[in-house]
């Protein structure tokens, strides 16, 4: 399953950043219809790779924001 798995993983990085570059959040299910049309392991790879990355970026987001207030609320001097 290495092969599947480097493929579906490479392939949703591709998805996600092209989702963001376009604006079109249904992208990444859009390719996951059209991976699953010709192999349904893939999809499932495919789809767990992209739910990885989407929950990492919007857990990436959330730190960088605590982050920020953290240093917004600190003491100058």
């Amino acid at each position: 399953m290495g092969l599947a798995n480097d493929l579906a993983e490479q392939l949703a990085i591709d998805a996600c950043e092209a989702a963001i570059a376009l604006d079109d959040d249904s992208l990444p299910e859009t390719i996951a219809q059209v991976v699953g049309a010709s192999s349904p392991t893939t999809e499932e790879l495919y789809r767990t790779a992209v739910r990885v990355i989407q929950a990492e970026a919007r857990a990436r987001k959330f730190l960088e924001a605590k982050v920020s207030e953290a240093k917004a609320a600190a003491p100058k001097g």
